[in-house]
């Protein structure tokens, strides 16, 4: 434990306006955490170089074990306060205190309390931790490719630009990936006009040439046992090999879906309807023909959207468009392409558009002028979607008198006498309905990522071989497009390419690079002991206490990176490079066995017993404890303090990792005390989460149960703790949650029965 502590109080940014700060000194000073605060001072500006130069001083001169920063939110000038191996808490006596208070005249003399709790629950907060001791394991630094595509490829060749040895597995007899099957791609450099060759050809012969890289084919990878910089992946390649593996870079890809979505567009029914993947074969084989007659066709509709619109039944109905593919459309290059999932309970998903599929429907048209120089093409869409350069790209399509281009809702897509296809569409440019004759049409077909259909990773993980929830991703393996692309919910393993999300050539060259990346720092942080993303270069790692364990398993069960396994009583088996530092199997220990040096569940619960909490609600007002998570609600406190937002100065902010990793013993402390309400703030969960540990915040809902029944019992209402979710840029709504709160249930139930005990 930290047992001699430095405390520094700053007086700049309207701080020493608004607070005695000598009267904070004397909290430490002449308090009961005097003993372990030998140095106590103030500062004009603790930011500043003299300022930073004294502490660093003090730490030499009095052995300081932790300094306690009283200034500004941690979340700003941490590069300032670093001293080396010396601990450092920083109090928010600024966005949380002087820069949200509101005064309550009822109650006078509210800030001067409010900032002694902070001051106190910083230095109590410090003094129950200690500095990690990080197991550093002797890593392996080779890189694992699986998919040996367009983007396994170009991660394996990026791979070896770093230095890093490299196997590349590919399921086929030959490399190449969808990509191979391909006439051309958009355009990838200037002037972006023109569609363009693949480069799938140099890619595999720069692959295959490399020293530093193993290609494997027809092969397929049997397991991947350990955990990052220490796995060992067993390869089936005409006999099963093992490799020392330190990260992998997940490439392998999708696969059309079921063309049988298709039938109420023609597909299957008429025979010169086919698919964006089938004329691109055609195209790729060098002529471009009629599957009825084997002639050229004198007119191409390139159909963007896989929905049939209908009017509405009745009148001021609005027109309705019924889904052909009962499930979320998204594009692939190659075909314009639909999300297809597996959804065996529900048909009714809207599709909707993407990029690729305007992008796709511009590029084959293009095949059209090309190839057949006589023949039209006509691009019929609900919206042309074409951000950035691609802009240039769709301008060169408009330009050529042989493509037409409308916006139009496909209304029927029928077979005429003489084998040509009619397509009637409404809400046209034109301002009319309109029905084109066409010679050939081309629909979009489905991609489904691989990890749909199979674990592909064959994990030896207590939680599964494969990736738990794809559902919510439609199937695809990154867990969170929005903070952490590239990253999977097994730590080590990272996606990259149409298997994390549907995406350009151009596209999946840059997300190779990026998963490489991400797989070297992994590398290199499993080998310093530190955790990578979000908490990247944390040293700690969860402590359990095994003479109390009672295997009631609920650790590895809620772990959302399968970062412990378990023997066969049901025993822990923690991997610590699987770690994330989340704190969730924390929060699930039901006998509190599980902690970690700098963040414990004693920790928390004494800061929360330093929060003053008056007897009489009336005279010293309500004391509503909230636990608000490091990511979302922490930077949303912040910016709506810095944008002059205020809320009720009877809450006390108490940081947490994450809501997974609330304790329930934390609420029973706070009640015990006699503090009237607790809120957890987190973030959003459900099919759009936020959570950057995944289960954070709905692992905490469901435990609230537990608690509900816990307080039912003590005779104290269940309403009294309640979970609010908040997204970073939401930072105007937290004053309205605090205010609501207050009001509907403090106002509502009155002071805690425990109060005064």
């Amino acid at each position: 434990m930290a047992e001699k502590l430095g405390v520094y109080i700053c007086s700049g940014c309207d701080i020493g306006k608004s607070l005695d700060v000598d009267s904070l000194l004397d909290t430490v000073k002449k308090g009961k955490l005097a003993s372990i605060c030998p140095v106590v001072k103030k500062s004009a500006v603790l930011c500043s170089p003299d300022a930073v130069t004294e502490i660093e001083a003090d730490i030499k001169e009095a052995g300081l074990d932790g300094v306690v920063l009283c200034a500004c939110s941690p979340r700003v000038k941490w590069d300032i306060f670093q001293f080396g191996a010396t601990q450092v808490e920083r109090v928010n006596l600024r966005e949380q205190c002087v820069w949200s208070f509101r005064e309550d005249p009822k109650v006078p003399g509210l800030l001067p309390l409010m900032a002694q709790d902070y001051v106190k629950m910083g230095v109590m907060k410090l003094s129950k931790s200690r500095i990690p001791a990080p197991e550093v394991p002797e890593t392996n630094k080779t890189i694992l490719v699986l998919g040996g595509g367009f983007t396994g490829l170009t991660a394996a060749l990026e791979a070896a630009k770093l230095g890093k040895d490299v196997v590349l597995v590919e399921q086929a007899a030959t490399l190449g990936g969808k990509a191979a099957t391909m006439y051309k791609t958009f355009p990838m450099s200037h002037p972006y006009l023109k569609a363009e060759d693949t480069g799938i050809d140099q890619l595999i012969a720069d692959a295959t040439s490399n020293a530093k890289i193993k290609v494997l084919t027809s092969a397929n990878l049997v397991s991947l046992e350990g955990a990052p910089g220490l796995y060992t992946a067993t390869v089936n390649a005409g006999g099963e090999q093992q490799f020392a593996i330190g990260a992998v870079v997940l490439a392998t890809g999708w696969v059309p879906g079921d063309k049988g979505f298709l039938a109420p567009m023609g597909y299957g029914s008429i025979k010169n309807v086919v698919t964006a993947a089938e004329f691109e074969a055609m195209a790729k084989a060098g002529s471009i023909v009629r599957p009825s007659d084997g002639q050229a066709p004198a007119s191409v509709a390139f159909l963007t959207d896989v929905s049939l619109c209908t009017k509405g039944s009745t009148a001021g109905t609005a027109d309705v468009c019924a889904p052909v593919d009962p499930l979320p459309e998204k594009a692939a290059e190659g075909e314009p392409e639909v999300s297809a999932y597996p959804d065996k309970e529900s048909a009714k998903h809207l599709a909707y558009s993407s990029e690729l599929t305007s992008l796709v429907a511009l590029k084959q048209a293009g095949y059209v002028r090309e190839k057949l120089g006589q023949s039209v093409a006509f691009v019929l869409y609900d919206h042309m979607m074409v951000p950035g350069i691609n802009e240039r790209y769709y301008k060169a399509a408009q330009d050529d008198a042989g493509i037409m281009l409308s916006k139009a809702s496909i209304t029927a897509v029928t077979e005429d006498a003489d084998g040509g296809v009619i397509v009637a569409a409404k809400d046209t440019l034109l301002g009319a309905d309109i029905e084109i004759k066409a010679d050939l049409v081309v629909l979009p077909t489905a991609i489904v990522p691989v990890t749909a259909h199979e674990p592909t990773m064959n994990l030896v993980y207590r939680q599964g071989p494969g990736f738990p929830d794809l559902e919510l991703f439609d199937g695809f393996v990154d867990s969170n497009y929005i903070c952490f692309p590239y990253e999977t919910r097994r730590t080590g393993v990272y996606a990259a390419g149409c298997v994390r999300q549907p995406m350009t050539l151009a596209g999946a060259k840059e997300d190779a690079a990026g998963a490489v990346l991400k797989a070297v720092q992994c590398i290199g942080s499993a080998n310093r002991g530190v955790a990578v993303h979000p908490r990247s270069g944390d040293i700690s790692f969860p402590v359990f206490n095994f003479q109390r364990c009672t295997q009631c398993k609920r650790c590895t069960e809620e772990c959302p990176f399968g970062a412990l396994d378990d023997d066969e009583k049901g025993t822990p088996k923690p991997n610590p490079t699987r770690c994330r530092r989340c704190g969730t199997c924390m929060g699930a220990c039901p006998e509190r066995v599980i902690s970690f040096d700098n963040y414990n569940i004693d920790q928390i619960g004494s800061m929360i017993k330093e929060v003053y909490v008056p007897d009489d609600m009336v005279a010293g007002g309500p004391r509503v404890i909230v636990l608000v998570c490091e990511n979302d609600a922490y930077p949303a406190l912040d910016m709506a303090a810095f944008r002059g937002k205020s809320w009720s100065p009877f809450v006390r902010f108490v940081p947490v990792r994450c809501l997974g990793s609330v304790n329930a013993i934390w609420v029973a402390d706070a009640v015990s005390k006699g503090v009237d309400g607790v809120i957890m703030l987190g973030c959003k969960y459900g099919p759009d989460y936020q959570c950057h540990f995944v289960k954070g915040s709905e692992l905490c809902s469901r435990r609230k149960t537990n608690i509900a029944e816990s307080l039912g019992r003590l005779g104290v209402e269940a309403e009294r703790v309640e979970q609010y979710e908040v997204s970073i840029d939401e930072y105007d709504k937290v004053p309205a949650i605090i205010e609501r709160f207050m009001t509907e249930v403090i106002t509502k139930f009155g002071p805690n029965p425990f109060k005064g005990y």
